[in-house]
C-alpha cells in the first residue's frame, strides 16, 4: 500500500498524485511553489496523514475556470493559483481569441493587475504568453483598480480583459478576472464563453507544458494617457465643478489596503472635489493585509480605523473602496450608534444612487445626449424612451419602485455584475454587495471609484440645501415606502447539506414563514420567462410586504438568504417600523426552519 494510504483508498492513489506533483514541479517557472510542493511530496514520503490530505487537495481536483473566471489560495498544483495554472489559463484564453478572431485580424487583449502578491507575476506571464500565441497584448503601467480594465477594454476596442485580482477575498488568495470585447461591450463572460474558454485551458493542461509555451516580451505597455481617459470621464459624472453648489463636506477615505487610492485622488482632484481625510495606515498597498482580518468592507470591523478617524475630524462621511476598488462602502454619522456611525448597507447606497440616476434620466428636456451624458457614454443603441435600472435578483424591490415612478424600464438579472451589466438600456445597476455601476457608458462593470464621484456629488448637493444623506433616506421612504433587508448566511462543512436543505425547501415549501402567509414560491431552477432570468439554483418566495430569497453561495461554502420587507402605510415612523417588524419574523422563521 502507498505511503500514507488508507485501507479504503483506490490503491496506487498517493502514488499517482505523487507523480502528478513531480510532473508539476518539473515545469514549474517559480521556485517558491517548486520547493514548497517538494517539501510537501517529502512529507507525503515520510506517511504524514495530513500532508497526504493535502496532496490530495491539491491535486485530486482543478481549481474550475468559469463566470468569475479563477480564484482559489496562493500554492502550487492544479486546485490553487500559481504560475503553471495562470500559464494554462492564458494559453487556453489566447486559443479561445484566436479561433474567434476574424481571418486576419489578429485578437487583441489588454491585461490589468492589482497589489496581492504575484499579480503583477501572473499579469506579467499572460502577456507574454499572449504575445507568443499571435494575440495582441496590452500591460496596463502599474498596478490599477478592476475597473480600469474593465473601462481599457472598450476603450481601446480590444477584443478581451484580463484582470489579475482577488478582490476582498483574504489576502493568500488570488484570481484571473476575464472580460470580453466586441459584441460583450466589456461585460465579464457568461456561458457560453466560459464553458469554451475552460475546454481550451483543459486541453493546453493534458498536452502542453507550460514551460514549453511560447513566450514573447513584444506586449506593449498601455500609456498614462489611457488614465487619463478614465479619470476624465469619471470625473464628468459629477458635472462641472463651476456648476456644482458650494458645500464643504468632510470626508475620510480608506483604500482597505489596495490599489484605490491613487486613481480615486486623481478623480477627486479632476472633479473639483477637496481632499479627504486619509486613513494613512491603509492607504497604499499592501498584500498582507495587516490591520483587516478580512479585506472586505461589508465585514464586521473593516472599517474599524476609517470610523476612528472619523470620529477625530468629524466627518459628514467615510469613503471605503475594497482592495481592487470595485467595491464601494459609505458610513454616515449616526448618534445612536456606539461609534457615533453607522454604515450604510448595499441596499441603501444603492436607493439612492438609483434614485439619482433616475432623476438625471427623466429631466427635461429628454434627448439621447442627455441620458449619454447622465452614463459616461453611449447607450449601446437605446433609445431615449428606454433608459432602465437593474439589479441582481437578491438586491432590494426598492429600485423596481423607483423605476416605476419614474416610467423606466426595471430589470432583475441574476447575481454577479457579468448579469446586470448586460440589461438593455441600462443608465444604473447594482447588487447588494457594494457593487454599483454608475457610468454604463464608459465601464461594464461595477466601479467603486465612479460609484464614489456619484455619491459624493449627490452629499454634497444635499449638503448646499442643509440636507444629509441620512434625510435623503428619510425622503426616500416617504415616496417610495420604506425598505428594510437583512441576511442569514449558513455555512457548512458538507456541500451535501446544502443540497438537503433547498431539496426540502423544494419537495415541502412552506406555508408561512414567521407567521406571514406565503403568497408564491418561484424555483427558478427551471428560470423564470416573466423576468427572463436564467436557470439558477435560487428559491423566491413571496409574502404579503415581504420576500424571501434563498440560494447557495457561489463562491463559499455557504447557504445564502436574504430578507426584504417593506411598508408604505402610515408617516415615516409607521413605515419604517412596520418594516423592520415584518423582517423581525421573517428572520426569526427563517432560522428556525434552518436551524
Amino acid at each position: 500500500m502507498a505511503p500514507g494510504a488508507h485501507a479504503d483508498e483506490t490503491p496506487n492513489e498517493v502514488e499517482l498524485l505523487a507523480e502528478e506533483a513531480a510532473a508539476w514541479i518539473a515545469q514549474d517557472p517559480d521556485a517558491e511553489t517548486r520547493e514548497e510542493l517538494s517539501a510537501l511530496l517529502r512529507r507525503v514520503g515520510s506517511s504524514e496523514t495530513d500532508a497526504v490530505a493535502e496532496l490530495r487537495s491539491r491535486f485530486g481536483a482543478r481549481l474550475a475556470f468559469g463566470t468569475a473566471g479563477l480564484r482559489g489560495e496562493l500554492a502550487a498544483g492544479p486546485n490553487r493559483m500559481n504560475r503553471v495554472l495562470v500559464g494554462q489559463a492564458a494559453a487556453g484564453l489566447a486559443a479561445f481569441l484566436l479561433e474567434r478572431a476574424d481571418p486576419g485580424t489578429p485578437p487583441s487583449i489588454v491585461v490589468g493587475y492589482d497589489g496581492r502578491k504575484n499579480s503583477h507575476v501572473f499579469a506579467t506571464d499572460t502577456a507574454e504568453i499572449m504575445a507568443g500565441a499571435g494575440v495582441r497584448a496590452v500591460l496596463l503601467p502599474r498596478l490599477l483598480p478592476t475597473p480600469l480594465v474593465a473601462f481599457a477594454v472598450r476603450d481601446l476596442g480590444v477584443s478581451a480583459g484580463v484582470m489579475v485580482t482577488a478582490s476582498h477575498n483574504p489576502p493568500r488568495d488570488n484570481g484571473y478576472k476575464v472580460y470580453l470585447g466586441d459584441a460583450d461591450d466589456g461585460s465579464q463572460i457568461v456561458s457560453p464563453s466560459d464553458a469554451e474558454i475552460a475546454a481550451h485551458i483543459d486541453r493546453v493542461a493534458a498536452t502542453l507544458r507550460v514551460d514549453e509555451l511560447p513566450r514573447s516580451s513584444s506586449y506593449e505597455v498601455a500609456g498614462e494617457e489611457l488614465i487619463e481617459r478614465y479619470v476624465s470621464a469619471t470625473a464628468a459624472l459629477a458635472g462641472p465643478p463651476a456648476e456644482r453648489p458650494a458645500a464643504a463636506l468632510s470626508i475620510v477615505y480608506t483604500a482597505m489596503h489596495g490599489v484605490g487610492w491613487e486613481t480615486f485622488s486623481r478623480v477627486l482632484s479632476a472633479s473639483g472635489f477637496a481632499a479627504p481625510h486619509l486613513v494613512e495606515a491603509q492607504i497604499a498597498p499592501d498584500p498582507d493585509f495587516p490591520t483587516v482580518a478580512f479585506p472586505n468592507p461589508e465585514e464586521p470591523g473593516a472599517l474599524d480605523l476609517a470610523l476612528e478617524k472619523a470620529r477625530e475630524v468629524g466627518a459628514d462621511l467615510v469613503i471605503a473602496n475594497d482592495p481592487d476598488a470595485d467595491r464601494l462602502a459609505v458610513a454616515i454619522p449616526d448618534a445612536s450608534r456606539d461609534t457615533g456611525y453607522r454604515s450604510l448597507t448595499g441596499n441603501e447606497v444603492g436607493q439612492l444612487l438609483g434614485w439619482r440616476a433616475a432623476e438625471l434620466a427623466t429631466a427635461a428636456p429628454l434627448t439621447p445626449a442627455d441620458l449619454e451624458d447622465a452614463v459616461g457614454g453611449p447607450l449601446d443603441g437605446a433609445s431615449a424612451a428606454e433608459p432602465a435600472l437593474a439589479c441582481s435578483i437578491v438586491s432590494s424591490p426598492a429600485l423596481g419602485a423607483v423605476a416605476a415612478e419614474y416610467g423606466l424600464a426595471f430589470t432583475e438579472t441574476l447575481t454577479g455584475f457579468k448579469w446586470v451589466s448586460r440589461a438593455p438600456g441600462l443608465v444604473f445597476g447594482y447588487e447588494e454587495a457594494l457593487g454599483y455601476l454608475v457610468n454604463p457608458g464608459t465601464v461594464r462593470d461595477k466601479d467603486g471609484i465612479s460609484a464614489a464621484i456619484a455619491f459624493l456629488d449627490l452629499a454634497t448637493r444635499l449638503a448646499a440645501t442643509g440636507r444629509t444623506i441620512a434625510d435623503r433616506l428619510d425622503e426616500f421612504s416617504g415616496r417610495f415606502g420604506h425598505y428594510a433587508s437583512a441576511q442569514i448566511s449558513v455555512r457548512v462543512t458538507d456541500l451535501s447539506e446544502i443540497d438537503r436543505v433547498m431539496g426540502a425547501l423544494r419537495s415541502a415549501p412552506p406555508s408561512d414563514i414567521g407567521g406571514l402567509p406565503v403568497e408564491r414560491i418561484d424555483d427558478l431552477l427551471r428560470g423564470s420567462a416573466s423576468s427572463g432570468v436564467p436557470a439558477s439554483d435560487v428559491l423566491r418566495i413571496s409574502l404579503p410586504g415581504a420576500r424571501v430569497m434563498v440560494r447557495p453561495s457561489g463562491t463559499e461554502p455557504k447557504l445564502k438568504v436574504y430578507l426584504d420587507a417593506w411598508s408604505d402605510d402610515g408617516g415615516l415612523v409607521e413605515r419604517r417600523e412596520a418594516a423592520v417588524e415584518l423582517l423581525t419574523r421573517l428572520e426569526a422563521g427563517m432560522r428556525d426552519r434552518l436551524s
